[in-house]
């Protein structure tokens, strides 16, 4: 109901007054409901005839006793003002008083009503947000006099059950109710949540309680205590650390109460586990006193006293992770994990999103509910990182459910130098999480009773609805970006308020003293001993024999290393009759299961590869690893767009029945006590989904993790997850991971953004043996390298770049004895052509080996062997050695590719091996000419230039 509805209603109104019997049952409660509230006669019989009346006295009037004159039917909006009524009725009249009183009442309850609905929806907007009074906004929707109510109306009673826990109230208390709950330290948005459910929820518990948290004094004094520990951990840090950056928080000291009293309400609702993630801007303090971690590890790495332990590698202080354990006041204990976190702010969400994911998932966490995260975000990063968007729209896809996610925004209220008005065309920084049906809550940092009501209050909706929720913690920076930073040569009015304010911690102890909730002896006390603690620790961190606490890897990792890739080789071979039966079960399909027709051809191929009558082809072979792996106890997680059916429809992994749209996934029916698998279609994200896929990965040690790209080119969305984590997480931070990610790769026409996986920027990237990166060409290399990955102990993130042609090519195939029982080869060197009599050596590495096999074939060439680079790193040098024995010296090594000369592998074997190779051979290239872009649009143009490319590997040997 609404203002567009009045004429219709005044209609009803008017029939219901003459004859109550004449509306419906709904419509007759409806009218006794505002009657009753308002004090004016409950109409029971025909106008005219001896009604039972119900109210007040003054009420019964002929007409409105003052306040908004009566506006007859149709007439639209009331008249402001006093506007006694007197003389005779209105233009537009009915004639009967009584039935003008009635519709005068039913309007401007109304409006009353419209006015509720707008202190819900937009009291925000004047609530007592901004601790530097510098972000205001005028709302005239929020006065009556908008909604035609004056100043007389103030004092006469109105129905107000819309409000919860206020009935038969004047409407200067409804407003007063109103004002309370939706525009002091608290603005609430929530009105945009479609279900009625949820809204309803929300209402009652903040209009109950007018947004207010009944505190006793030990938990106000426990939110002081935590206001001192962070801002005494601030001040003593620039104190004794001059000019060094620490990101301080000073400006945000709430955080720390805020975070204290979530640990404690996620310990209530039997949370046993939180997964943290944020950026620099508190982050020691965070460290010091959430996470407990000893502030003279925090004190020692300002000396930096041993770099020689860390050259090449390391972190920054203020990006490091760490993991404790956290005691409620009850008794209960919470594991924490921070995350370690790059420059790049907010992409570290999707990370702890997975981590969460999996560890939900190792603790058989079905319902979402053990584990949790908190996100700590920065607003301007928050309103202008995409990943921020990306996050948000996982949270309720089933493939990337947490079960609700505490998202924190700190508000400093400007990004590094830039206004909130340059960087971002929405009101709030944390509008782009209005895309979810959630609450954002915005809170006044220097109110931290306000904090806390709005903590409790958030938690408790996780909780009930376990979807994700926003606190927009209005704050400022006391010190600029960093301590090294002027920010008064930008922000020279908002510095200026600063540097006036007294700390929150100071304010809030003005308020408990003013109370009697404290005493200056008993704040004193505090200081000081918190002081004491840290001169303590300051002390130890300088002594010559102090030695900093190490974290090791989580016990589910110590099985498991890194470092230099092994010498040894890997055990991935498999009983034929085993790999048989494996092949055959995925065959098999309900009796009721209705297939499409094109796919029964495939499913019986398969079939006969299962029976060694036909070789496996690629897809065969990875459905086969991926069995083997579940079968042995591995668990498998694998999304990416379209991964279920594969880009290029090769990997049918979840069928659809064609009458019903069922699904059936024969992995996940191998056998009883086979390992979980969880295949998912990925939403049209990479970087978010990759960095999921990436911490997923760092809880998940034993299984294989697996992000595939629908065209390899486009994980170039992800850079960042790549650069910042996947690249060097070990190197940083001593964190590893078994990451697989899928990058099929080819130049076959498609054009620039469909050809190439950039394998030289992942080999660009490539130092210390902290990744693999691997091109097979045989479903047997596919099957190993994939088993591999799971088996040996050894764990790197894997980059594989697999093929689109190839999936179906009839040379690309092999026979089931060679999958079950091989291994995978580094360097797959030519058995059909003697190194002895070779003119020249083609080396390779993925689909051109075809190209130049066919080439080779067609032309009788018999004295040219091809040798294929699997594995291009870690790069197996004595392999590759191995395989030239017999090689003459002086022999011509030609390195072909498919990508121009700039790209590709080639950068890197120059680099790596100069004009020779072990100064035995002379090494040179076949490739397409320098380009700035990969490859050209033009299927033709693509056609000559690799008929080019393929004449110039063989050029000069006729």
């Amino acid at each position: 109901m609404n203002s567009y509805s009045l004429d219709y209603i005044d209609d009803l109104y008017v029939q219901y007054v003459r004859d109550p019997s004449s509306v419906s049952e709904t419509w007759r409660q409806y009218f006794e409901q505002f009657l009753v509230g308002a004090g004016a006669p409950i109409q029971t019989t025909a106008a005219g005839s001896a009604g039972v009346t119900a109210g007040s006295s003054r009420t019964r009037s002929s007409g409105p006793v003052g306040g908004s004159t009566p506006v007859a039917a149709g007439n639209g909006v009331a008249a402001k003002g006093n506007g006694v009524a007197s003389g005779p009725l209105p233009a537009g009249s009915t004639g009967d008083q009584n039935v003008d009183q009635a519709l005068w009442l039913a309007r401007i309850q109304d409006r009353i009503d419209q006015l509720v609905r707008e202190y819900r929806v937009r009291g925000h907007l004047i609530a007592n947000l901004d601790p530097l009074g510098l972000f205001e906004h005028a709302c005239p929707e929020l006065s009556p006099q908008s909604h035609g109510l004056s100043d007389q109306d103030l004092a006469r009673p109105f129905d107000s059950s819309i409000l919860e826990n206020v009935s038969g109230s004047t409407l200067d208390v409804i407003l007063k109710k109103l004002q309370q709950t939706y525009c002091r330290s608290i603005g609430a948005q929530f009105m945009h949540i479609d279900n009625r459910n949820i809204r309803d929820w929300l209402q009652r518990r903040m209009e109950t309680t007018e947004n207010r948290l009944d505190l006793s004094h030990e938990r106000q004094r426990r939110l002081y205590t935590r206001l001192a520990d962070a801002s005494i951990f601030e001040e003593f840090v620039r104190r004794k650390f001059v000019g060094a950056k620490t990101f301080s928080l000073e400006g945000a000291e709430s955080l720390i109460p805020l975070l204290d009293l979530a640990l404690e309400k996620a310990g209530q609702h039997k949370v046993q586990e939180v997964v943290m993630g944020m950026a620099h801007r508190g982050r020691l303090n965070v460290m010091a006193n959430i996470l407990k971690k000893r502030a003279m590890n925090i004190f020692w790495s300002f000396d930096d006293p041993t770099p020689e332990l860390s050259r090449g590698g390391g972190d920054v202080r203020y990006h490091l992770g760490y993991s404790s354990d956290w005691l409620t006041a009850s008794g209960d204990k919470l594991h924490i994990s921070l995350c370690f976190n790059p420059s790049h702010l907010e992409f570290v969400n999707t990370v702890a999103q997975g981590r969460c994911r999996c560890k939900q998932d190792n603790r058989g966490d079905t319902a979402r509910k053990e584990v949790m995260t908190i996100l700590i975000h920065g607003d301007a990063a928050f309103a202008g990182e995409g990943i921020v968007q990306e996050t948000l729209n996982l949270s309720e896809l089933p493939g990337y459910r947490t079960g609700g996610t505490l998202h924190v925004v700190i508000n400093n209220q400007v990004g590094f130098t830039t206004e909130p008005q340059e960087g971002r065309s929405t009101t709030y920084a944390t509008d782009v999480a209005k895309m979810l049906q959630i609450p954002i809550f915005h809170v006044n940092g220097e109110d931290p009773e306000a904090v806390a009501q709005v903590v409790s209050l958030a938690m408790d909706f996780r909780k009930e609805f376990q979807r994700d929720v926003v606190i927009d913690l209005y704050a400022y920076r006391r010190w600029g970006h960093n301590e090294g930073d002027e920010p008064r040569f930008t922000q020279p009015k908002m510095y200026a308020e600063i540097d006036r304010r007294p700390g929150v911690r100071q304010q809030y102890l003005n308020r408990l003293l003013k109370l009697g909730k404290i005493t200056e002896e008993e704040a004193e006390q505090i200081s000081k001993e918190r002081t004491e603690k840290l001169e303590s620790e300051f002390a130890a961190s300088k002594n010559e024999s102090f030695v900093p606490d190490t974290q090791t890897l989580a016990a589910n990792w110590l099985a498991y290393f890194g470092g230099k890739e092994p010498t040894e080789s890997t055990d991935t071979t498999i009983e034929v009759k085993k790999l048989s039966e494996l092949l055959d079960s995925l065959t098999r399909l309900p009796e009721d299961f209705s297939q499409h027709k094109k796919l029964k051809r495939p499913m019986a191929q398969r079939r006969e590869m299962a029976e060694d009558q036909r070789p496996l082809d690629w897809a065969a072979a990875e459905a086969a690893a991926f069995a083997s792996l579940l079968d042995e106890g591995h668990p498998i997680r694998m999304t990416g767009q379209d991964c279920q059916r594969g880009t290029f429809s090769h990997r049918h992994a979840v069928l659809h029945d064609t009458k019903n749209g069922e699904t059936y996934t024969p992995l996940q029916n191998l056998s009883e006590g086979q390992a979980r698998l969880e295949l998912y279609n990925s939403p049209l994200s990479e970087a978010g989904v990759l960095g999921f896929e990436y911490g997923y990965s760092l809880d998940c040690p034993d299984g294989l993790c697996v992000w595939e790209a629908q065209f390899g080119d486009f994980w170039n969305v992800a850079q960042v997850i790549v650069d910042q984590f996947i690249a060097s997480a070990e190197d940083k931070w001593d964190r590893l991971s078994g990451l697989t990610m899928l990058l099929p790769h080819g130049f076959e026409g498609q054009g620039p953004e469909h050809c190439s996986a950039r394998v030289e920027r992942f080999l660009a990237m490539a130092a210390e043996d902290n990744i693999q990166i691997c091109q097979p060409t045989t479903p047997a290399q596919l099957f190993h390298m994939l088993r591999r990955q799971v088996i040996r102990k050894w764990r790197k993130p894997l980059i594989a770049l697999t093929p689109k042609s190839l999936l179906r090519h009839p040379e690309v195939t092999s026979p089931l004895e060679i999958v079950a029982g091989g291994s995978f080869q580094k360097i797959l060197p030519d058995r059909k052509v003697p190194l002895e009599s070779a003119r020249r050596l083609l080396f390779c590495t993925g689909k051109i080996y075809y190209d130049l096999l066919q080439h080779r074939q067609e032309n009788g060439i018999e004295n040219v062997p091809i040798m294929r680079v699997e594995q291009l790193y870690p790069l197996a040098l004595e392999e590759l050695m191995a395989t030239l024995e017999g090689l003459p010296d002086g022999t011509e090594i030609r390195w072909v590719q498919d990508e121009p000369t700039n790209m590709g592998a080639w950068p890197y074997m120059k680099l790596k091996f100069g004009d020779e190779l072990n100064e035995r051979f002379r090494l040179s290239r076949a490739s397409r000419t320098e380009s700035a872009s990969p490859s050209t649009g033009s299927m033709a143009a693509h056609k000559l230039e690799q008929a080019d490319l393929i004449e110039a590997a063989f050029e000069g040997l006729s």
